[in-house]
């Protein structure tokens, strides 16, 4: 800025000093002769000549710091759970299900209470139809009022709602749970727990082939609850039971048969 200044003083000065020298030498040619145009506007051109370079202070705009923004990784997320993923893929679902319940007790079942009016109901229409006395036949009977009991409990009667057609079936059994005597109330893991009835029907062939209907589905054998596990084991072996009592009754009909004949 004090240099610009400086220059400015000078060039005024210099302005001031040829504009008095001009004054004079025009009053002296006036004395002399009259003043031309020419030489008038030759001044005037001279004057014009004065070239004034005023070098104006050039300032700078401050230059706008440019903020760096850090764009986060959005691939963080999806790498993760395409990683998770990965892993379950590659772990068996056996071994998925033993990681889910390790330190944990299986989750117990909501327990479905039967209503007592209506399992008196289906106990006083099994009985009838099957021609049972309680007072002549009070074992069978008992096992006939608990099976009727846990038929209800673990709505069985969803599948087979009608109670005097459960014992239509050949035999019963259980998946995912052992029956035999090396292997009783022992679970097999990644099995599902099912009631299985097996019942025989004629084929295309003209024979019987063995089918299997489920009447209950209770999940993986791992995960059901100790009572409700206890409670279908219970179902099955009282079924059998009854099968039992109605296979001795059909024997003891075909001897009183064989002894009317003699």
């Amino acid at each position: 800025m004090s240099v610009t200044l400086k220059k400015l003083k000078a060039l005024n000065r210099l302005l001031d000093e040829k504009i008095k020298e001009e004054q004079e030498k025009k009053s002296k040619k006036s004395q002399e002769s009259k003043p031309s145009s020419t030489s008038t506007n030759k001044s005037q051109d001279e004057v014009l000549e004065i070239e004034i370079e005023i070098e104006s202070p050039t300032v700078e705009a401050p230059k706008k710091e440019e903020k760096k923004v850090e764009l986060e990784p959005i691939v963080k997320e999806t790498k993760t759970k395409t990683r998770s993923q990965a892993l379950k893929a590659a772990i068996p679902s056996q071994a998925l299900d033993r990681i889910k319940t390790k330190g944990r007790r299986p989750v117990k079942d909501v327990v479905n209470v039967p209503d007592s009016a209506l399992v008196g109901k289906l106990v006083t229409e099994l009985l009838t139809h099957l021609k049972i006395d309680r007072a002549s036949e009070p074992v069978r009977s008992r096992n006939l009022i608990r099976l009727v009991e846990l038929y209800a409990k673990l709505s069985i009667d969803k599948k087979a709602p009608n109670i005097k057609e459960i014992f239509i079936y050949k035999a019963m059994n259980i998946s995912g749970i052992g029956l035999k005597d090396d292997d009783f109330g022992e679970i097999r893991e990644g099995k599902y727990v099912q009631v299985i009835a097996i019942t025989y029907e004629p084929g295309k062939d003209g024979k019987k082939k063995a089918k299997n209907v489920s009447l209950g589905y209770f999940g993986k054998a791992e995960t059901l609850d100790e009572q409700k596990k206890n409670d279908v084991i219970e179902f099955v072996l009282r079924w059998r039971y009854e099968k039992a009592f109605q296979n001795l009754e059909h024997y003891r009909m075909l001897l009183e048969r064989i002894n009317k004949k003699r």
